[in-house]
C-alpha cells in the first residue's frame, strides 16, 4: 500500500433518506435514547429493543415518536430494518448483531466500536436544510463534538432563513431562464452580501428587499414582499417535512 492509499478516507460521506423506513436501536440507556431521537427526527420508523428502558425512551414512546420492544435481542429480530444501531458493550451481543446484519446486508453501527460498524455517525450541526457533519472516522467522537460546537457561532440559527430565501431566489432565477453560470454568480454575490447579517438581526423585510435588488441586476424583477411571502411559505414546507 502506498503512502497516498494509506491516507485515504475509509468512509464515503452520504446523506440517507430514511423517512418511513424501519430502523432498530438496541439498548435502553441514554445513549440509545439519543440515537433513537436522531433517527425519529429524520422521519424514520424507530423501534427500540431492550429488556429495560430509561425515562427518556419512555417519554419518546409516550409522545408516539418511537416504538418500544421489551425483550432480549434474538437472531431474527432485525429482519425488517434498513439500519441498526446498537448501544452495548456486551461482546456476545455485538457478535450476534453483526452476524445477522452482515447476513442480511444491513447497515449497522455499534456505538463507540468503529471496527464493527458498516457506517459511523458524525457530530451534526443543523440549521433547517443546512447540515454540517464533522467526523474523525471514529478516532475521537469527543473531539468531533467539540469541533462541531466551535462551528455553531459561525453558522447562526438565521442560516435556516438564509437558505430558504436563497431557494426562493433560485426558483425565480430558473423561472426567468437565467443560465447556471449566471446563477452561480448571483449566489457568489448573495453570499458576500449583508443578507445573512440582516436575517441574524431579525430584519427579514430588509433582507428580502436586498435580495430583490440583487435579482434585478440579473434581469429578474420580483418584489421584496413577494420574496418574504415565499420565505414564509418555504418555512411551512420545511416544518412540515422536518
Amino acid at each position: 500500500m502506498s503512502a497516498g492509499e494509506d491516507n485515504m478516507s475509509k468512509y464515503y460521506p452520504i446523506m440517507l433518506d430514511i423517512r418511513g423506513r424501519s430502523t432498530i436501536v438496541i439498548g435502553g440507556d441514554r445513549i440509545a435514547a439519543e440515537k433513537a431521537a436522531a433517527l425519529s427526527a429524520s422521519g424514520a420508523n424507530v423501534t427500540v429493543l431492550s429488556p429495560e428502558f430509561c425515562n427518556e425512551l419512555l417519554l419518546q414512546a409516550e409522545r408516539k415518536r418511537i416504538t418500544l420492544w421489551q425483550k432480549v435481542y434474538e437472531p431474527g429480530d432485525l429482519e425488517s430494518a434498513l439500519l441498526v444501531i446498537a448501544a452495548t458493550n456486551d461482546q456476545k451481543l455485538i457478535d450476534a448483531i453483526c452476524a445477522e446484519t452482515k447476513e442480511r446486508g444491513q447497515l449497522v453501527n455499534i456505538v463507540d466500536v468503529p471496527q464493527y460498524c458498516s457506517f459511523i455517525i458524525p457530530s451534526i450541526l443543523r440549521r433547517e436544510q443546512l447540515t454540517i457533519a464533522v467526523s474523525t472516522e471514529g478516532a475521537s467522537p469527543g473531539l468531533a463534538k467539540r469541533i462541531r460546537q466551535s462551528l455553531e457561532d459561525l453558522f447562526p440559527l438565521a442560516y435556516g432563513a438564509y437558505l430558504r430565501l436563497a431557494s426562493v431566489a433560485r426558483a425565480h432565477l430558473r423561472k426567468h431562464g437565467v443560465s447556471y453560470a449566471r446563477r452561480d454568480d448571483f449566489f457568489g454575490e448573495y453570499y458576500a452580501s449583508n443578507i445573512l447579517a440582516k436575517l441574524t438581526d431579525g430584519k427579514v423585510e430588509q433582507a428580502a428587499e436586498e435580495t430583490s435588488d440583487l435579482l434585478k441586476t440579473y434581469d429578474v424583477t420580483v418584489s421584496g414582499s413577494a420574496l418574504e411571502a415565499g420565505l414564509e411559505e418555504k418555512k411551512n414546507y420545511v416544518n412540515q417535512y422536518a
